[in-house]
C-alpha cells in the first residue's frame, strides 16, 4: 500500500477543485449559484471562444492529480477540433498542446471504452487522466473550440493540490500532437519531434488510418519504434521490433487495454487502429535531447498480395532506395514494403523546463480533415 494514502502531508498543503462550480478553485467559492442547489455544473463553449479551466497565480505551487470531462458533442469534428493548453509556471508556450480526444488517450476522433494506469473512459463517455502533473509557480489550463459550431456542454474537475514545495529535480509535464495524411514515403513518423533538455518519455498513443484505395487489406504496422537518445544521429539506441510488438501484442492486433500497453480501437472493417503504450515500468529517461520515431512499413503476402498484383499497385520494398517489389514472385513468406498511411499521435513527457521547443500545434483543418 502506498504511505501516502495515510500519511499528514505538511500544514500548508490543501486540495483544490476547480469546476464550472468553482473556476478559480477559491476557498469558500463553490457552490453559489441556485443557493448551492447544483446551480452551475457545466458551461457551454461557442465556436472560437477560450475558457481557463483552472488558474493559480504566479509564486503558487502544487500538482495537478486528476482531470475529468464530458461534453455534449462526442463527434470526430468536436474531439480534434477542441483544443487543450497547459501552462505552468506562467510560460509563454503551452507545456501541453492538443486535441481533446487524442490527449485524453484515443485518436482519430473516436470514443471507446477503455481503462489504463494513465487515461481511462469507462464507458467511452467521458476522459480522465491521473498523469501527475507539478508546477512551481502557477498553473493555467485552458480549452479552446476551434470548430465552427458551438458546443453545448462542457463538464470538468481538475483536481489538484497546492502549497507543496517541488524539488530541483522535478519536472514538468508535456504533451504533444501530430498527424500526417499521407505519412512521407521511406521517412519515419515522428511521434516526438526533436526535444531538447533533461527528462523522460513516457510514452505514446497512436491513431492509425490505412490507405485501403492504395494497399487493399495488407497489413500496415511492421513499422520499428526508434528513440534517438543524447546526441544519435543516424542511428538510435533504442529500437523495437514491429508496431504491434510495441505494445505488448504480437501476429496482427486486436481491442485490449491493459494498464501501461493496448489498442482500444481496432476497426477491422475500416482498418482503423488506435493503441497506446505507457513506459511506466520501463522508463525512457534522456539528459540532453530526444526524438521518437515510428518506420512505416507494411507487409503483403497471399490474397493480398495478389489484389495489389492484379490492381497494378506498385509497392516498393523496405530497405533503402526506391526498389519496386516483384508481386508475382514474392515467395511464401510475402513482401516488407513502404507505405504512406494516415498517422496521427499524441506523445507525453517530462521535461526539466516548463517550455519546449516542439512545433506548435497544427490548424484545426489540419486535424480534423477526412475525420
Amino acid at each position: 500500500m502506498n504511505d501516502d494514502l495515510f500519511r499528514a502531508p505538511p500544514a500548508a498543503v490543501e486540495t483544490r477543485w476547480a469546476s464550472p462550480e468553482n473556476p478559480l478553485g477559491g476557498r469558500s467559492a463553490a457552490a453559489t449559484v441556485r443557493g448551492g442547489r447544483k446551480g452551475s455544473p457545466s458551461l457551454s463553449l461557442a465556436a472560437g471562444e477560450s475558457v481557463t479551466l483552472a488558474f493559480e497565480p504566479s509564486g503558487v505551487s502544487g500538482t495537478v492529480r486528476r482531470i475529468w470531462m464530458t461534453i455534449s458533442d462526442r463527434s470526430p469534428a468536436m474531439l480534434r477540433g477542441l483544443r487543450l493548453d497547459f501552462f505552468w509556471d506562467g510560460a509563454r508556450i503551452p507545456a501541453v498542446s492538443a486535441p481533446l480526444g487524442d490527449f485524453f488517450g484515443v485518436g482519430l476522433g473516436r470514443m471507446a471504452a477503455f481503462e489504463s494506469a494513465l487515461f481511462a473512459s469507462p464507458e467511452a463517455r467521458s476522459f480522465n487522466c491521473i498523469a501527475p502533473m507539478p508546477f512551481r509557480s502557477g498553473l493555467r489550463l485552458v480549452v479552446t473550440n476551434e470548430t465552427t459550431v458551438d458546443l453545448p456542454m462542457l463538464f470538468y474537475e481538475v483536481n489538484y493540490t497546492v502549497g507543496e514545495p517541488h524539488e530541483a529535480d522535478t519536472w514538468y509535464f508535456h504533451a504533444h500532437f501530430r498527424r500526417e495524411n499521407p505519412t512521407i514515403l521511406q521517412r519515419d513518423y515522428e511521434l516526438l519531434p526533436p526535444v531538447t533538455g533533461r527528462g523522460r518519455f513516457l510514452g505514446v498513443n497512436i491513431g492509425v488510418r490505412a490507405n485501403t484505395e492504395r494497399y487493399g487489406r495488407s497489413w500496415w504496422g511492421e513499422g520499428e519504434v526508434k528513440c534517438y537518445r543524447d546526441g544519435d544521429t543516424d542511428h538510435p539506441t533504442l529500437c523495437g521490433t514491429g508496431t504491434e510488438d510495441y505494445i505488448g501484442t504480437a501476429w496482427a492486433q486486436g481491442q485490449f487495454a491493459h494498464a501501461y500497453q493496448g489498442c482500444p480501437v481496432a476497426d477491422d472493417a475500416a482498418m482503423a487502429y488506435c493503441f497506446y503504450r505507457y513506459h511506466v515500468p520501463d522508463p525512457i529517461w534522456f539528459h540532453q535531447s530526444l526524438r521518437v520515431t515510428i518506420q512505416q512499413i507494411g507487409h503483403c503476402f497471399g490474397a493480398n498480395r495478389e489484389w495489389l498484383h492484379q490492381q497494378d499497385k506498385t509497392v516498393y520494398r523496405a530497405g533503402p532506395g526506391l526498389v519496386p517489389a516483384d508481386l508475382s514472385t514474392d515467395g511464401e513468406s510475402g513482401i516488407l514494403f513502404e507505405r504512406q498511411d494516415d498517422w496521427s499521435s499524441c506523445a507525453y513527457l517530462y521535461l526539466d523546463r516548463p517550455e519546449n521547443n516542439l512545433p506548435p500545434l497544427a490548424p484545426v483543418a489540419e486535424r480534423t480533415a477526412g475525420a
